[in-house]
């Protein structure tokens, strides 16, 4: 059964740990991180782009096939599926077909745009029990060769979203997605503690969580992160162990070809890295 984040990430915020958001991008990618966040005790959140759900055929085969490894690898932690960052129409369709929990990033738009899609949003999703994210400030990264810094959010403009009823806020603190480039300052803690400050129980997601250093993880979750969300990181250990199993020429030797021994090293990259994340945030045996 798929739950919503809500429970999980109450607890993680009187816990003081974080639950990690692992994206996903085919059946290896969720068969590994089911199997680790098992392994490790730990609530998961399976984190799905609309790029990834149109990759994967759809959000009702996501969902599907999420439901069918929980019952055929026996999972028993809580696992949620979250649409991330997603346009409201996407949203929409997330709740149709069956996610537990949905993000709308609406950091694009005008605050007051912001608020007026989430506020509809927070009234379906709560009608249903699923769980909400919202963001406020958007999140740097690279696209086209260009690295953006990303905002830092308005502590002002988080509490007025907040405060109409979201399970979660992401906010832009100078966190960015995909490689962290080398004169990158810092996640900006002085807004974290602003945005904390108006907010108050709100759990506060952290994107970008791939090269972030270890100490800056903890001290974000010290000051009230909750969830962090992790995806590049994944994709480079998967890469790498695929690879070098290809260079190494095991795919010549016998049936090395087969797809399934092909992927098998990257797999097993991805349960390392998860298992490392899952100790840092310090969510194992928390389910």
């Amino acid at each position: 059964m798929l739950v919503s984040a809500k429970d999980m990430l109450t607890r993680a915020r009187e816990g003081h740990y974080a639950v990690g958001q692992f994206n996903i991008n085919n059946l290896e990618w969720t068969k590994a991180i089911l199997l680790t966040a098992q392994e490790m005790n730990s609530p998961v959140i399976l984190g799905v782009s609309e790029g990834a759900g149109k990759y994967m055929c759809g959000y009702r085969t996501v969902v599907d096939m999420t439901k069918g490894m929980i019952e055929n690898l026996k999972i028993t932690v809580p696992v949620c599926v979250h649409l991330d960052h997603g346009s409201y129409e996407a949203a929409l369709a997330c709740i149709a077909a069956g996610f537990s929990s949905v993000m709308f990033d609406g950091s694009k738009y005008p605050i007051e745009e912001n608020i007026t899609k989430t506020q509809e949003l927070v009234k379906l999703t709560g009608n249903l029990g699923l769980s909400l994210e919202a963001e406020v400030g958007a999140i740097g990264g690279e696209e086209d060769g260009t690295v953006s810094m990303g905002e830092c959010a308005d502590p002002d403009e988080c509490k007025r979203i907040a405060d109409l009823g979201v399970t979660m806020l992401a906010a832009g603190i100078g966190n960015i997605h995909g490689k962290y480039p080398a004169n990158w300052p810092g996640l900006r803690f002085d807004v974290l503690a602003a945005v904390k400050a108006k907010t108050g129980d709100m759990p506060l997601v952290l994107h970008g969580g791939t090269g972030i250093p270890a100490d800056m993880i903890r001290e974000a979750i010290r000051l009230g992160v909750c969830k962090i969300n992790v995806n590049t990181e994944c994709q480079i250990a998967f890469t790498a162990a695929v690879r070098k199993y290809i260079e190494d020429g095991k795919d010549l030797v016998g049936k090395g070809f087969d797809p399934r021994k092909v992927l098998a090293p990257g797999v097993e990259a991805i349960k390392a890295t998860v298992r490392e994340k899952i100790e840092l945030f310090g969510s194992a045996n928390k389910a």
